[in-house]
């Protein structure tokens, strides 16, 4: 009883995190005769195919009223016909779940980062993930609760780079003030959305005092729009040594682009590890729902041993988007009592139990509840 206690108090506090939206960012479009949405579901690479075949199982199982568009994006192709088809789709849909797409660095320089192409194409300028210690997961801290909003679509992945003479790069980093201003202003609603008290902005304009100095410049404005949340800054190096030695210390976090991606792994890290944590990409017009860190997971692609637990969890955000709340809840209690009660883990976090093991638990869980009956 205790136990079931504790899975109950887990999922009332992962929902108001995961689940719903922010205003302002992409309305979720309207259901289609019938009640059932049409979703964008990119396979990506790596794990991903295998994981999203997983999820479109526990859907049918579970009979959500989604209908998935598969759209294949060939990462090894010179040409972007593959990714502007995916992004055509999502523009249609306005709502997709994708598996990471991997970039290969040895490439042409003109080669893009497919996933950098979707999110700029689309402007998906805030990426969040919530980082939070799950009780049935050991890992060296606990009480971790942090969310992480990261800006998305410029700073270093901005694509711009040239070799000016023979032996010397230039790379640019790109920050403006418009964009900083919307994801600072975003950090903060969502602090307030969500009862959180501070809010840190990551940076380092202790170097680049033009450029992160801009960033830093731009939520302190933002910060004073919002008495009610405290503020404060950290540069970025000092924030990973705070976060391996005192992570509960923070609660939202806010950064550019390549900061928020190093931030991320750490704290995907405290928690368990990439397997576990959800990651989504808003924009004003759309949304994509991924697993938080993005990797293609390729060394054990194939092998029945990921841990399907971000991507699952990652379809209950997009469930909460497209308001199906009752679906969602019920997915997410089940994975979470499979985690925490079940106790059945795969190898990244010290269990022995198979991708497609975690999944059929997950599954007579939600049997065991018997059918969802309640209004949607």
């Amino acid at each position: 009883m205790a136990a079931s206690s504790a899975v109950l108090s887990m999922a009332k506090m992962i929902k108001p995190l995961w689940g719903g939206r922010l205003g302002n960012t992409a309305k979720p479009p309207p259901a289609k005769y019938g009640g059932r949405h049409t979703v964008t579901l990119i396979p990506g690479d790596g794990i991903g195919p295998e994981l999203l075949n997983h999820v479109r199982e526990l859907f049918r199982f579970s009979c959500v009223p989604v209908d998935f568009e598969v759209v294949n994006v060939n990462s090894a192709l010179a040409t972007e016909d593959d990714i502007n088809n995916a992004i055509t789709a999502i523009r249609r849909n306005g709502v997709a779940l994708k598996g990471n797409i991997e970039t290969n660095h040895t490439m042409p320089p003109a080669h893009k980062s497919r996933n950098n192409l979707l999110r700029t194409s689309l402007d998906l300028y805030a990426n969040v993930m919530h980082c939070q210690s799950l009780p049935g997961v050991q890992t060296r801290h606990q009480n971790i609760d942090i969310m992480i909003i990261r800006e998305n679509t410029e700073g270093e992945y901005s694509s711009l780079e040239h070799e000016s003479v023979s032996g010397v790069v230039e790379c640019l980093k790109i920050i403006t003030r418009t964009n900083s201003l919307r994801i600072a202003d975003y950090a903060f609603r969502l602090a307030r959305e969500k009862g959180r008290r501070r809010v840190t902005a990551v940076h380092k304009a202790n170097i680049m005092k033009l450029g992160d100095g801009l960033f830093l410049q731009c939520c302190r404005e933002v910060a004073s729009g919002y008495p009610d949340i405290a503020f404060d800054a950290m540069i970025v190096d000092n924030t990973t040594m705070q976060l391996v030695s005192k992570p509960e210390q923070f609660d939202v976090m806010v950064m550019p682009n390549l900061y928020g991606n190093v931030v991320s792994n750490v704290c995907a890290g405290l928690v368990g590890g990439p397997g576990l944590v959800p990651g989504a990409n808003y924009g004003r017009d759309y949304a994509v729902f991924e697993t938080a860190t993005r990797n293609t997971g390729k060394s054990i692609a194939n092998r029945n041993i990921a841990n399907p637990t971000a991507m699952l969890l990652a379809s209950c955000m997009m469930l909460d988007h497209l308001k199906l709340y009752d679906y969602a809840s019920m997915i997410r209690n089940a994975i979470l009592t499979t985690m925490n009660l079940t106790r059945l883990h795969t190898a990244d976090i010290g269990g022995q139990g198979t991708t497609s093991e975690v999944v059929q638990a997950i599954m007579r869980n939600i049997q065991s509840k018997g059918p969802l009956t309640t209004d949607l």
